[in-house]
């Protein structure tokens, strides 16, 4: 039996591939990706302020979604500047420790994100299909510690991983398929054995993602049927119109995470993967201003009345 000899190297950095079938487009798509990157983060960045500057939003489900906006932010930020980099000036190159940190803050913020829409999901069942013990329950204290709880375990999950992978030798090529450092890319290039890597972060991905899902819809499950026996249809419809737009934003995020983390082989399947990175990445953070609360009633009287008071002090 042949056996395989590798000759490891002290590899300092790497290439993020990124698109080369569009890189000739690079400007192009620098424009597009710097335009919703912006309306992301001034979308998300106006929902935390509005919720911090009008008392009346400062209850749990704002405090929540507040949240969620922040970590859209970060989230956002820890990938497309280095994508419009690439685009722009054509700067692959990525030292080992940026990979890593690249990794460390995406899946920690990711993961976080995951627990904090369960942490929501669950919020909006008690308020719905609980509303006379929900003050009582969902109180300013729980909920600081609920998001506390869910950036705990995304840091505690993340940090065993990347712990791992760090421990990694590499050799051969230094080219990463991806737009960004990710595990599956990063540990395909490995000389090391990275089968307990792989197992490991296939196994915390189906649980984080899985657990975190099956709680999300067994609320909207409850949260369905209690809108059901609302006696007027105005309410009813209301309801589910507020309930779909959160389903479909849910749906994009699950949908990509799942097919890029809940594979137990990730040979040969890299590739497709930047397409849902993208998704993920891109398109549910500029949709999320819009879907969670920018169609709100109460938020959106929220931001008129605090435009309003600036332009009253110019």
């Amino acid at each position: 039996m042949e056996r395989k000899i590798y000759r490891i190297t002290n590899i300092k950095e790497f290439i993020l591939e990124g698109f080369p079938a569009v890189q000739h487009l690079g400007k192009l798509f620098f424009v597009v990706f710097l335009l919703l990157y912006l309306v992301s983060i001034i979308g998300n960045t106006i929902i935390v302020m509005i919720m911090w500057l009008d008392h009346r939003l400062q209850i749990p489900m704002y405090l929540f979604l507040s949240g969620f906006s922040f970590l859209e932010c970060c989230f956002t930020t820890s990938v497309i500047p280095k994508l419009l980099t690439i685009f722009l000036s054509g700067m692959q190159t990525i030292s080992f420790a940026a990979c890593l940190t690249q990794i460390f803050v995406f899946i920690s913020l990711g993961v976080t994100g995951f627990f904090l829409i369960a942490v929501m999901s669950m919020d909006r069942y008690l308020a719905i299909c609980n509303p006379l013990h929900y003050p009582s329950i969902m109180t300013m204290k729980v909920c600081f510690l609920l998001i506390l709880f869910c950036c705990s375990m995304g840091i505690l999950i993340t940090t065993s991983v990347v712990v791992k992978v760090s421990q990694l030798s590499f050799c051969g090529s230094n080219i990463i398929k991806h737009f960004l450092c990710d595990l599956g890319p990063l540990t395909q290039l490995s000389c090391s054995d990275t089968s307990f890597i792989e197992s490991l972060a296939f196994f915390l991905a189906l649980f984080i993602i899985l657990s975190s899902l099956t709680v999300t819809m067994i609320c909207y499950i409850n949260i369905t049927i209690t809108i059901l026996r609302l006696p007027s249809a105005k309410e009813r419809q209301k309801a589910f119109s507020t309930c779909s737009s959160h389903l479909i934003v849910l749906s994009l995020i699950y949908g990509s995470c799942i097919f890029i983390y809940i594979k137990p082989n990730q040979a040969n399947k890299l590739d497709t993967n930047r397409e849902a990175a993208l998704m993920n990445t891109v398109v549910t953070p500029v949709l999320n201003p819009f879907i969670y609360t920018l169609r709100n009633k109460q938020f959106k009287l929220a931001l008129r009345d605090v435009i309003y008071k600036v332009k009253l002090f110019r």
